[in-house]
């Protein structure tokens, strides 16, 4: 500013002096020195205003890079400014890469997220809230969200306005056979907007289905064989009872201390499964070798569930792999066996059973259990390898079955990479296969 002045005091000077120069009279030096500094300071605010002109004209949103004036007092001003300008705008852009950096967090969450202004209208939302609730990203912003999720529950508690609590309601893509479940709740913040957060609760609400059917179900299997136990124990302490009908209250007894002992092994067996890492391998075992022995013991219980007299079944066992699989061999004989055993238990006497180990071409190997039974109806194939769950709970009873042969058996092809698959038809008998992975599989070594 300074330097403004001098600059101004400067050409008011030149001009008096040119003023005195340029006078036709001594005796009007005085006034042509006074019109000389007046046409100085003149020219002096036209130039000044031309620069401010320019100086104006270069602050505009879509300003150039390159300042039209670099000298002086206005060109000064102008680089300051630019240098502001050009951390303002280094600032809007840091600010808008955090945004979108937090855009993308909140996108790649796997909890819905929808921002709400203060009359309830979608500010923006990420992919998982759009699934959860049939939106559109695009198209619904600025929608009022209650206009969208028509659901009734989710309506009152928008209204209602008590956010301290959660909501559970059906998600859009919800069926009877494939329920989804959702936990919603809304977050007021700054400005009377609001935070929707969801979440896919469906597995957590399984879980604890099963975990409260697993309970009801272990409880009743012990109850009924420990009922059975008491009373004959109590009739045992207080009858008298003849040598023959005492014994076969103890038969009984120990049937049903067989029961109990039986659910109490495949209980432990699946802790053990759900508790220990999987098989490595580096222990390998002769798949012929499995296939004698399951062979065996399949024929031994055929003749033991056939000892009235009633027609065998008709066993067939075809190994056409003879090589080595990795894995534990007691966890793999323990699935195949319940495989081979449900076929003949479940099969009617005289019925066929073939049982085969073979290659796939793609390096991979099947074990098989087709059977010629009654089949299973299509709305329980999905449920098969549930703990406890049971087609017919009198026949399976009538079997000495404990409804964690199929869990096992699960578990066991998980452990060792593979996957189990049940296929069958009222009427057409069953498939029941277990699907290996080739890295689990080599050629014997001779």
């Amino acid at each position: 500013m300074f330097l403004r002045i001098v600059s101004f005091l400067v050409v008011q000077l030149l001009g008096a002096g040119l003023g005195l120069w340029l006078g036709l009279s001594w005796t009007d030096r005085y006034v042509d020195a006074l019109w000389g500094a007046l046409l100085a300071a003149t020219l002096w605010f036209v130039l000044d205003s031309v620069r401010a002109g320019r100086a104006l004209a270069w602050l505009i949103p879509e300003r150039p890079p390159l300042l039209p004036l670099k000298s002086g007092v206005w060109g000064e001003a102008l680089e300051r400014t630019q240098r502001l300008l050009r951390n303002k705008d280094n600032l809007i852009n840091d600010s808008n890469t955090r945004l979108q950096d937090f855009l993308l967090a909140l996108q790649a969450s796997p909890n819905g997220v929808i921002l709400l202004d203060g009359e309830s209208r979608i500010e923006w939302c990420n992919h998982t809230a759009a699934t959860h609730f049939g939106l559109d990203a695009v198209r619904d912003l600025a929608q009022v969200v209650g206009n969208l999720v028509r659901d009734p529950g989710f309506v009152s508690y928008l209204a209602v306005k008590q956010f301290d609590r959660e909501l559970l309601m059906s998600g859009r893509e919800s069926t009877a056979t494939r329920p989804v479940r959702l936990s919603v709740q809304l977050y007021p913040y700054g400005g009377g907007r609001k935070l929707l957060l969801s979440r896919d609760v469906t597995a957590v609400e399984q879980a604890e289905a099963m975990r409260r059917d697993f309970v009801a179900n272990v409880s009743h299997e012990i109850r009924t064989p420990l009922t059975v136990l008491s009373g004959f124990v109590e009739t045992l302490q207080t009858l008298e009872l003849e040598p023959l009908e005492r014994d076969s209250y103890l038969d009984l007894m120990a049937q049903q201390g067989r029961r109990m002992q039986s659910l109490v092994d495949d209980l432990l067996t699946l802790s053990k499964l759900e508790g220990s890492p999987s098989p490595g391998v580096d222990v390998w075992s002769s798949v012929l070798t499995l296939m004698r022995q399951l062979a065996q013991d399949a024929h031994s219980l055929t003749r033991v569930i056939n000892i009235d007299g009633k027609a065998l079944h008709d066993l067939k066992f075809e190994c056409l792999f003879q090589g080595e699989i990795a894995g534990v061999a007691a966890e793999l004989h323990s699935a195949m066996g319940n495989l081979v055993s449900n076929a003949i238990r479940y099969t009617p006497p005289g019925g066929q059973i073939w049982v085969s180990f073979k290659r796939l071409p793609g390096g991979q190997a099947t074990f098989e259990v087709l059977d010629s039974g009654a089949g299973i109806a299509p709305e329980h194939l999905p449920r098969l390898t549930e703990r406890f769950y049971r087609v017919d709970r009198s026949r399976s009873r009538e079997t000495g079955g404990t409804g964690l042969g199929l869990a096992i058996v699960k578990h066991v092809a998980q452990r060792h990479g593979g996957y189990l698959t049940v296929e069958s038809r009222l009427g057409k008998g069953s498939s029941f296969r277990i699907t290996f992975p080739a890295e689990r599989l080599r050629e014997a070594a001779y």
